[in-house]
């Protein structure tokens, strides 16, 4: 790739719950666009395994839900560079609370919303200092998910949380277009990473119905989201692309309720498969 084209190299970018999944596949981007990375990230073992594998980076063991943790991140990511020019708000988990709302308890919103919402609100107003510092300008990268986009059954409070993301983003767009800085979101389709077993969990029977669920044919991997904020953190590539979320989904949301029949040319939208296949029902 051209580091010229991108007008990356040098800049600083952070990016939380960096050190596995869509997190991780960011970094190691970004450090090949010739990027300095910060990663913040609270699995001690993650972290080792994320500064072995890419010394040049900035690894932080640090809770981004801990104001202290927060302030932490951000000043020792100024005493490193200096600045700060890309933030990516990429922590978030449904905790594993699948229940109906009737049954879902105070103490699981308050998780949900620690760990999806309010930690961006932290980071951001945190790290925002920082990115104004340069007066040049700056990208806010959020990660939400498709689940903000559609009803999700039995995870009500996740999917609520996750569509604030992106009026948060919109709003803050707003505020933040005067200074150079953009904000977008990005939400992606079920994708591999150690929070969110795709491939690995059908059964090896069940492997060919994969191939019906996504108009692209495939559960998503960390690299189509990193491609998606290696763009938005490019003021040469999306330098007038602000308040608007990507959505990296294999082409989901623009099927609706279409899907593949088996036979790989005909489609249905209608109920008339009894197991998707996915769901072990035995």
């Amino acid at each position: 790739m051209s580091r010229d084209l991108l007008r990356l190299s040098g800049k600083v970018a952070l990016i939380t719950g960096g050190a596995a999944g869509i997190g991780r596949a960011t970094a190691e981007l970004y450090l090949e666009a010739g990027m300095q990375v910060v990663i913040a990230d609270n699995h001690a073992d993650r972290c080792a395994e994320a500064s072995a594998a890419m010394p040049a980076a900035l690894v932080i063991e640090a809770d981004v839900r801990d104001p202290d943790d927060v302030a932490r991140i951000i000043d020792e990511t100024r005493q490193r560079f200096g600045r700060l020019d890309v933030l990516v708000n990429n922590v978030g988990d449904y905790l594993k609370i699948f229940t109906p709302f009737e049954r879902s308890t105070e103490e699981e919103w308050e998780a949900l919303y620690d760990i999806n919402l309010k930690h961006m609100f932290r980071m951001t107003r945190a790290a925002l200092p920082l990115v104004k510092a340069s007066g040049e300008g700056g990208s806010i990268i959020n990660l939400s998910t498709v689940e903000a986009l559609r009803g999700i059954p039995n995870a009500t409070v996740y999917s609520a949380f996750n569509s604030a993301i992106l009026g948060f983003t919109r709003s803050l767009s707003v505020e933040l277009g005067y200074h150079g800085i953009r904000v977008n979101a990005i939400a992606p389709e079920t994708t591999d990473t150690i929070q969110v077993t795709a491939d690995p969990r059908v059964p090896l029977a069940n492997r060919p119905h994969i191939r019906t669920w996504f108009p692209m044919g495939r559960f998503g991997r960390g690299e189509d989201s990193a491609g998606a904020a290696l763009y938005l953190a490019s003021e040469r590539l999306s330098g007038w692309v602000t308040g608007t979320t990507m959505v990296v989904d294999g082409g989901v949301i623009a099927a609706g309720a279409w899907m593949r029949m088996q036979d790989g040319t005909s489609f249905t939208h209608l109920p008339i498969i009894a197991a998707d296949g996915y769901t072990d029902l035995d």
